[in-house]
């Protein structure tokens, strides 16, 4: 077997294993086989020289940034010229050999090795300035960290995040704060400032490009010999570890078969794609073309074009999320698009299905967006005739519209919905709640239909259940021990996520510190407040003051906080005005962001500094924090029109990060 091919099969091999031992599963294999394994792991990345970054060889330390340096590359990154018709792709290679790979849709990112280790890793940028991200390279799954080529390799590829692990980050984050795309949440991860968050988010690399690889004979450098050919140079970079696009050899007799085999094979990919690139083979053939001021001539990007298909909607589905959320999905009759047969697609909210002016019956025009995710793309009846919901499918309560920054959604006004329990304990375990590793949506589904919670407190009583709980599957002792060490550890809380766990209607982890901080971390005076006490705090209005008083004069609030009062203890904390250098400021946070994994991280950020973070532009508001300063979305005209700054996220850092 290929060295390489063996090296990689052992690191999946063992990283398995250890997996499934550590979440207290049934071992796959004993420690005896491990051994082996990792000791014939040992011995070909010594011969090799090669260690891929998730090798359980390779323990890579995280580091922790407080920005991004900018840096030039060594030659300009041009974007490829681009065509949705296969025949103009089959004109432009004419009788000349191609490669013909995917076309990623991620962040592209030059990977530099210098005497056999990785030196440097910077993000595209604007293609002459990108921004070095050293450290979160080293936490992609599927890069070396050391190879066998000794010179100076710079290469080019796309970081992508899964669609299944996409879909598990998003699904674990409330609906305001998802991601768009996986592209979306790649770039922001690649970006992070700290680098175990994005070892978090599993990022993968492509390489797609290799730019130079030079090496001295004596006192000259050399280039390596390819032997004029891009085949040979995506085979030595996967001779050193590096996972390149997947590609096909192709020429003009064969091009469109190898086009149809792509977009058969898009819809069962993982890995997010928007097209497809065709390279010639030949290097000093494409070399030879030159470039224009904006493209290269040597490649060319194939999109592709969305197959559409007419249809009748037969109705719309209201389906209940764990969020409270009530969400629309068009059902329609079947019809095939991209090979498949389709008769489901989200409309998302009540704002899309307005404003496509839905009705049963309507004729209506479908499509896959990138050929994976359905989607309505025109309506030509327009009846309109779409009722919304007045009750929840879930519990039969009533519903409410509610309308947020130019988006209206339904939302289930019954506090016990099914759907709205789920979500409340999710809630009160998650990340900025109380922060309870171990149970995930899956698992606390399990608990409650088993009875083993029925209300918050109940999580720090599960250890009489400890016999059942360790026979479920997915369970084990050691999970069962290891959810034992997480809950006991967040029985200790600051008083702010303590309030935020609660799920008080309208009071946000911001809200929560504003009012822990104002009245001294005195939990038993905050329980008893007025709502004269709390419209005293600049940001605290009538709304959330009439939410957090009537919560807590609910009797059965009362007695949930009581029982949970029984396990939780608050950290010591005190008002210091030392670190509150943003005190007097208020912000707001709009469009996607760069460097901040997401708006809670920036916000957080802001409010431990003592500033503050506002949802709408106003006469208050002291700065709109907007990547996409000339944007024309009505925060930014309402920043212009008050005469607010609109700072991107990197002069918010260079003002105010430290």
């Amino acid at each position: 077997m290929d060295e390489m091919k063996r090296i990689k099969e052992l690191v999946e091999i063992l990283n398995k294993a250890a997996e499934v031992y550590y979440s207290g599963q049934d071992e796959i294999m004993s420690n005896f086989e491990y051994d082996k394994l990792y000791d014939e792991l040992l011995m070909l990345e010594e011969k090799t020289g090669v260690i891929l970054s998730n090798s359980p060889t390779s323990k890579v330390g995280f580091e922790v940034s407080d920005n991004l340096p900018k840096v030039e590359h060594e030659s300009p990154m041009l974007s490829l010229d681009k065509t949705k018709d296969r025949e103009t792709l089959r004109a432009w290679l004419k009788d000349k050999e191609g490669l013909l790979s995917w076309k990623m849709d991620g962040l592209t990112v030059v990977l530099t090795y210098e005497n056999g280790e990785l030196s440097e890793a910077v993000t595209r940028g604007n293609g002459t300035i990108g921004e070095l991200v050293t450290a979160n390279a080293k936490t992609f799954t599927n890069i070396p960290l050391k190879i066998s080529f000794k010179g100076k390799l710079c290469i080019r590829g796309e970081a992508v995040i899964p669609y299944s692990i996409f879909e598990k980050i998003n699904s674990e984050l409330p609906e305001e704060e998802k991601y768009k795309n996986p592209r979306n949440l790649c770039s922001g991860s690649v970006r992070q400032l700290d680098s175990s968050v994005a070892a978090k988010r599993k990022i993968s690399f492509f390489a797609f490009a290799l730019v130079t690889a030079t090496y001295l004979d004596g006192d000259t450098k050399k280039e390596v010999d390819f032997n004029n050919s891009n085949e040979e140079k995506f085979k030595f970079l996967v001779n050193q570890g590096f996972q390149v696009v997947e590609y096909k050899k192709t020429d003009e007799s064969k091009i469109l078969d190898d086009i149809e085999w792509f977009s058969n094979k898009i819809t069962t990919n993982d890995f997010p794609s928007d097209g497809l690139v065709l390279l010639y083979n030949d290097i000093q053939y494409g070399l030879s073309l030159g470039r224009t001021a904006k493209f290269p001539r040597n490649a060319i990007a194939f999109k592709w074009m969305d197959e559409t298909a007419l249809t009748h909607l037969i109705n719309i589905e209201w389906n209940a999320s764990r969020t409270g959320l009530i969400n629309p999905i068009a059902v329609f009759e079947p019809v095939e698009l991209e090979g498949t047969t389709v008769q489901r697609a989200s409309v998302h909210n009540v704002s899309i299905v307005r404003e496509l002016k839905l009705g049963v019956g309507d004729e209506i025009k479908v499509y896959k967006a990138n050929m994976i995710i359905p989607q309505i793309s025109e309506n030509l009846t327009m009846s309109d005739n779409c009722e919304i919901p007045k009750v929840c499918p879930v519990c039969g309560s009533e519903t409410s519209l509610k309308t947020d920054d130019q988006k209206t959604v339904l939302m289930c006004n019954n506090p016990d919905c099914t759907a709205k329990k789920l979500n409340s304990f999710v809630h009160f375990v998650s990340r900025d709640a109380m922060n309870i590793d171990g149970l995930s949506k899956m698992t606390i589904e399990k608990f409650i239909a088993l009875g083993f919670v029925k209300e918050p407190a109940d999580f720090y009583d599960l250890e009489k259940y400890e016999s059942e709980i360790i026979s479920i599957e997915g369970f084990g002792n050691r999970a069962f021990n290891n959810l034992q060490e997480a809950i006991e550890k967040s029985k200790n809380v600051k008083i702010a996520n303590f309030i935020f766990a609660l799920g008080i209607l309208n009071v946000g982890l911001s809200n929560a510190k504003l009012i822990a901080k104002y009245f001294n971390y005195d939990f038993d005076k905050i329980r008893n407040l007025k709502e004269e006490d709390l419209v005293e705090i600049d940001g605290i209005g009538d709304v959330i003051a009439k939410s957090f008083t009537e919560y807590f004069a609910n009797e059965s609030n009362k007695k949930k906080v009581d029982d949970l009062l029984k396990y939780i203890t608050f950290e010591k904390e005190v008002v210091s005005e030392e670190n509150e250098t943003l005190s007097n400021l208020i912000f707001v946070i709009t469009g996607s962001l760069n460097v901040y994994g997401n708006r809670s991280e920036l916000k957080e950020y802001i409010e431990g500094k003592g500033g503050k973070v506002a949802g709408s532009v106003s006469k208050k508001t002291s700065f709109l924090i907007n990547n996409d300063n000339t944007s024309t979305s009505s925060k930014n005209k309402k920043a212009q029109e008050l005469n607010v700054p609109i700072i991107t996220e990197a002069e918010f850092i260079e003002r105010f990060g430290e």
